[in-house]
């Protein structure tokens, strides 16, 4: 029987690399690890690019006799070597999939060393690199690692296929692949059960084996639900591998659920779905890429349940298993795509990023939530042979998804199921010389060239085309809301769109090529510590009064910081049936914009001229007024917000994620600290410092001296290995200390 065990603890990290067989001085870490912890921005990224060395004795165990040991990486960036008492034993280039070293038959009695080289070079022979990309590749072994114990023959992989999805009675097939390293005859048997959320068994199927993947099949199910975005159901399928060499189990979740992508649209278990998401890079402040299971599930929570979107794409590479299964778990649909940005490089860079296609899907294959497989490098030209066989292949692997491939070039060659397109049109009427008047969307068949409509999903709009800070004037956040919401309005405007996936969710670090000149891309509709900008409100203002009521004037409320002056025209980003403004004596109820955004489920409400003339709201000079908003359904008030005409400094709110973190391993949870004024708004302009203290059993990450951006900022802190109370003070001049008590707490008792 297997055992699969965490490998994080205990690691000894040390900048650049000498001699694998003796264990040197370094950093005592545990992993998820970042080689190099980065400044907020203005940084310089080559600092990472070099290698980098970790090291982890391990002693002989009497349970390693006549077993399978090895390591599996989930992922390291990026060159990876790994090495055993100074022998090399796997080398891996790509940084983003997983991969594991087989230590059998090479361990001694006593303490072992392992040794793990990785290069943070931007490699021109592994993707993404050979150009120049408008992301960060940190350098680290970033995702967990695992002691993986088995018997000589043990399960490989499942996988996992549904069928009759629609029908009252349905069919799941698993073939079960084999791992027989050492190539031993073997006879055996395999036992699938298959169990619902309760663990309760529904059915069962058992196949004979001599050492070749045996397929079970289940048919005849009756009482399966779907899983589904607003009801994720998943099951639960259970191999038992019983042979002469030995024993295993292995299980994986699945779920039922049809999805395709048509000429009229996406379809989700037979039903249209318009999508409507974000594109997502897997990267935080100080740390890139090595925050670990809680902060990944936090990602996928945001994007579900504050942004109210139905699809994240993983840009531009596999993203965490963490975040994967979470996705599973809450119903947010999962556009998943190979590493790579632009650039195509030689024949072995090409067979690399085809190795990718086959690790990306034999890894991901089982995820409900995963329903189209990214085969071509985002944004690059035609590639005629490779993007015949990257397809080829996802579809050998697994005919169950459709492929699609982003591009922005127009009539690019279709070799994918789904045409996949990255429409940047909306700002290119600023262009000189540009006869188009201000469109949001192309036709789908001037994109594509074709004389016919086919699959077609928009798979990036806005970013570099309109880069919005959190705290930038309020004119421009405005113009930044408009164009999210004109795109969307387009692609719900158009049953042939699939749906449309706006770049990005949050802003991110980047090379100097890219970005405002800081090492930062401001492309998100949230900051990076994931606090909302006001576009953040159109993506979340389109779900249901059910789930949320949403109700977001786009304003600050002052008469002087837009140009000219004024608030007008004012943009309520809501999801209420009517909102109403009381400004002073006046009070105006204003209901939403169906003539300009006709096709969105929630169109914002439009307070202009219309409404109140430029004497009622207040010229240049005159007494200016606080406002009160209130959002009405079916004629009843259902949200109030309040905005003073004078706001001072008055609360320092601090927000965690959850009141307590796992003390194994290393866990985190994200800290927002806001600025308030009198009646609970933020101050967008109090660009004050604060410092930030820990006590207890928990470390911060990042600087402890923070400054205000937008009226808040934020920082994770990391569990260091032992349980106890966790005391956060945040000191201002302005706003005294506050403080936030939370919990390091052993496994299985975190709270929500």
């Amino acid at each position: 029987m297997r055992s699969v065990t965490s490998f994080n603890d205990s690691w000894v990290f040390s900048e650049g690399f000498a001699d694998a067989a003796t264990l040197g001085s370094g950093q005592p870490v545990s992993l998820p690890h970042n080689a190099v912890e980065l400044p907020f921005n203005y940084f310089d990224e080559t600092c990472y690019q070099r290698a980098f060395t970790y090291q982890k004795v391990i002693a002989w165990s009497p349970e390693f006799q006549g077993r399978e040991i090895s390591l599996v990486f989930d992922a390291a960036m990026a060159d990876a070597v790994v090495y055993l008492n100074g022998e090399e034993i796997v080398a891996h280039r790509d940084g983003y999939t997983p991969f594991e070293a087989r230590l059998t038959g090479k361990l001694r009695q006593g303490d072992n060393l392992i040794t793990v080289k990785i290069d943070g070079s931007e490699n021109p022979e592994i993707p993404p690199f050979g150009g120049r990309i408008d992301y960060l590749t940190y350098a680290g072994i970033y995702r967990d690692v695992w002691l993986k114990i088995a018997d000589p023959v043990s399960i490989g992989n499942l996988k996992i296929e549904t069928r009759d999805v629609l029908s009252d009675t349905k069919a799941v097939s698993v073939r079960c692949d084999l791992a027989n390293p050492q190539g031993l005859a073997v006879t055996g048997t395999v036992t699938a059960l298959l169990r619902n959320a309760d663990g309760e068994l529904i059915a069962e199927a058992i196949g004979e084996t001599r050492g070749e993947s045996v397929t079970l099949e289940m048919t005849g199910l009756k009482g399966i639900a779907l899983w589904d975005i607003d009801n994720p159901v998943l099951y639960q399928m259970e191999v038992q591998l019983r042979t002469d060499r030995g024993r295993d189990i292995c299980s994986s979740h699945f779920g039922f659920r049809t999805a395709e992508f048509t000429e009229e649209g996406f379809r989700l278990n037979g039903r249209p779905l318009k999508i409507r998401g974000l594109n997502r890079h897997q990267a935080f402040p100080y740390v890139g890429y090595a925050m670990g299971r809680t902060a990944q599930e936090r990602d996928a929570e945001i994007l579900k349940h504050t942004l109210h979107c139905n699809l994240v794409r993983t840009s531009h590479y596999p993203q965490s298993k963490w975040f994967l299964d979470h996705c599973d778990r809450i119903g947010l649909l999962v556009f998943e795509e190979i590493p790579g940005w632009q650039h195509i490089g030689g024949e072995e860079w090409k067979q690399e990023a085809i190795r990718n296609v086959r690790r990306m899907i034999e890894r991901d294959w089982n995820h409900p939530a995963i329903v189209i497989w990214g085969v071509r490098i985002n944004e690059s030209q035609d590639s005629h042979d490779f993007y015949v066989e990257t397809n080829r292949l996802a579809r050998e692997l697994d005919p169950t998804r459709q492929t699609g491939g982003v591009r922005y070039i127009t009539e690019s060659e279709f070799l994918e199921d789904v045409y996949t397109m990255n429409d940047f049109i909306l700002g290119n009427e600023e262009l000189p010389g540009s006869n188009r008047p201000r469109t949001p969307l192309r036709a789908q068949q001037e994109c594509t060239g074709l004389s016919r409509k086919v699959p077609y999903l928009i798979t990036e709009f806005g970013g570099h085309m309109y880069p919005t800070k959190i705290y930038d004037q309020e004119q421009r956040q405005a113009e930044h809301v408009r164009r999210h919401l004109e795109v969307l309005n387009a692609a719900h405007g158009d049953p042939s769109i699939s749906g449309a996936i706006g770049w990005c969710m949050f802003d991110y670090n980047t090379h100097k090529d890219f970005g405002s000149g800081d090492r930062i891309c401001y492309h998100g509709v949230m900051d990076m510590f994931r606090e909302p900008k006001f576009a953040a409100y159109v993506y979340a203002s389109q779900c249901d009064p059910s789930e949320e009521v949403v109700m977001k004037p786009v304003t600050f409320w002052a008469r002087g910081e837009r140009n000219i002056g004024g608030v007008l025209p004012l943009i309520v980003l809501t999801n209420c049936d009517e909102v109403e403004l009381k400004y002073g004596s006046l009070t105006k109820r204003v209901g939403p914009d169906r003539e300009n955004f006709p096709h969105l489920p929630h169109p914002p409400i439009v307070i202009d001229h219309r409404h109140f003339t430029k004497d009622e709201l207040g010229v240049w000079g005159m007494k200016w007024e606080s406002a009160e908003f209130t959002g009405f359904i079916a004629g009843k008030p259902v949200a109030n917000l309040r905005m003073v005409a004078d706001p001072v400094p008055m609360t320092l709110k601090l927000e965690a994620d959850s009141g307590s973190i796992r003390a194994e391993g290393r866990d985190s949870v994200r800290v927002i600290v806001r600025a308030l004024d009198q009646v609970g708004n933020m101050l967008p302009f109090l660009n004050e410092a604060v410092d930030v203290t820990v006590q207890g059993p928990a470390r911060l990450i990042g600087p402890s001296r923070l400054v205000f951006q937008g009226g808040s900022t934020g920082f994770w802190l990391e569990s260091t290995g032992t349980a106890g109370d966790i005391l956060v003070s945040v000191a201002s001049s302005r706003l005294g200390t506050t403080r936030l008590k939370l919990s390091a707490v052993s496994e299985g008792a975190v709270t929500a």
